[in-house]
């Protein structure tokens, strides 16, 4: 699952040429841009709205319960301990206590910052969990048959034992999510997913297929640039932080998605 993952470090496992290695960091590699394909399709797939809801009172509650989860979570799992299953319960229904839908994004924006959740419930939990195992298996198989039809003549054993360790790799998403663990134990889980420079285009427009301005606002959104160039990098770099809190409350499987996003040149400090 995404916990604690990282996208900015260099693949240890390709310098160190192990082919089983190379291929589970691969799968870890279309793994994690299936679950950001998952999150944050909704606006391009499904008619999802970004909405200014969250008033700035709302938005420092709802990060300071997320952080308080974050914070009472083992380092060795994201199952929450029992004593925060109740705070974790009241996150997921929080969209009913203040009349905010699910499937949409709710946003609050501060000079420099952004703060996105999402709530899912139900059917849409259901959806949710095709969406990211279809995502995983488009991406990972195509490129299982780029690398066979490109790598599969060569002879030498490092490169059959990288081909066959990628055929024998079969990811079950909603596993990797605990989904089952839930269902069954009644447990609260929070994963993480961290990256010090996120491209706000590729979360924007590829992802979310809308323009940057309508999550950031036009102010911190990227500068238009001159005639066939490139926005700067310096535009397009944000941190990101994204939390997905799992659970059963009411008999009813729900989820919520916490974004954090800050431009990358500003100092940073999550409470």
């Amino acid at each position: 699952m995404f916990e604690d993952d990282n996208q900015d470090g260099p693949g240890g496992a390709e310098e160190a040429g192990d082919p089983a290695d190379m291929a589970k960091e691969k799968v870890d590699e279309f793994r994690v841009h299936a679950q950001l394909a998952a999150v944050y399709e909704a606006p391009r797939k499904f008619a999802a709205k970004l909405l200014p809801t969250l008033d700035g009172g709302l938005a420092k509650d709802i990060q300071r319960a997320i952080g308080k989860l974050e914070k009472a979570r083992s380092p060795e799992t994201p199952v929450l301990p029992e004593a925060s299953m109740s705070d974790a319960a009241d996150l997921l229904t929080l969209h009913d206590k203040h009349g905010l839908s699910t499937m949409d994004y709710h946003i609050h924006r501060r000079p420099g910052e952004v703060v996105m959740v999402r709530w899912l419930a139900a059917e849409q939990v259901e959806t949710f969990y095709e969406r990211l195992q279809a995502h995983f298996d488009v991406a990972f198989g195509d490129f299982k048959e780029e690398e066979k039809s490109a790598k599969g003549w060569k002879q030498d054993p490092k490169t059959q034992a990288f081909l066959a360790a990628l055929d024998g790799m079969e990811v079950k998403m909603p596993e990797r999510y605990l989904r089952e663990v839930i269902r069954q134990h009644r447990v609260f889980v929070l994963s993480t997913q961290t990256a010090d420079e996120i491209d706000i285009l590729y979360l924007c427009e590829h992802l979310m297929g809308i323009s940057p301005a309508a999550v950031v606002g036009k102010a911190a959104a990227p500068q238009p640039p001159e005639p066939g160039e490139e926005p700067a990098e310096r535009d397009r770099a944000w941190f990101f932080k994204l939390f997905a809190l799992r659970g059963i409350k009411d008999n009813i499987e729900r989820m919520c998605f916490f974004t954090y996003l800050q431009k990358s040149d500003d100092s940073f400090d999550f409470e």
